[in-house]
């Protein structure tokens, strides 16, 4: 597998104009969409912080030279001006709503967090783009077995149309099934 990154884009019209086929990584700010993409390429290529609200900009990463994966800026805590914090929202709404070659969505979330209407609303989005989508539950070197065998048994309750996944960036559990299941969504696409 060989990643790489590409560009980064602070509008629609700076994104790749190849048209490769497109996974989003969303979520809330640190819930680890950056450290998936470093844990993908085995290698530290997108910027990590400790500090929410980092990835400012669309940032797009080369998969093997036929995919992309786009790490988006992340929506709740983040310490910036509303005017920047308005700015960001218009990016991501354009991209994810407009995007062509945009084709699996990828929602990620810490395990510890509960689900919440702005979930609610990204999966509604990407249901009416009919996309693929999954949610990954990051972070889950942080609780026990029995509580995390609790929450993804809940979360495909409520939604059993949607992939769910179970991650931990720190020790690479289940990164082999997502990365499967990636591999094979975008295949599908070419």
């Amino acid at each position: 597998m060989s990643f790489q990154f590409v560009k980064s884009a602070s509008c629609l019209e700076e994104c790749p104009r190849d048209f490769r086929p497109e996974i989003a990584l969303i979520g809330r700010s640190n819930a680890g969409k950056s450290s998936l993409v470093n844990t993908l390429a085995n290698s530290r290529i997108a910027k990590v912080s400790q500090v929410p609200g980092k990835t400012r900009l669309l940032n797009f990463f080369s998969w093997n030279k036929v995919f992309y994966l786009a790490d988006l800026p992340g929506y709740g805590f983040a310490k910036r001006s509303g005017k920047e914090r308005v700015s960001w929202q218009k990016m991501i709404e354009d991209y994810l709503i407009h995007r062509e070659s945009l084709k699996v969505f990828v929602l990620i979330m810490d395990i510890r967090r509960d689900w919440t209407e702005d979930e609610e609303s990204l999966i509604r989005l990407f249901e009416s783009r009919g996309a693929k989508m999954a949610v990954i539950l990051n972070k889950t070197d942080k609780i026990g077995g029995n509580l995390k065998r609790e929450t993804i048994k809940k979360m495909r309750a409520a939604r059993p149309e949607i992939e769910f996944f179970l991650l931990s960036n720190k020790s690479k559990d289940g990164l082999q099934e997502i990365k499967k299941w990636m591999l094979h969504s975008l295949e599908a696409e070419l």
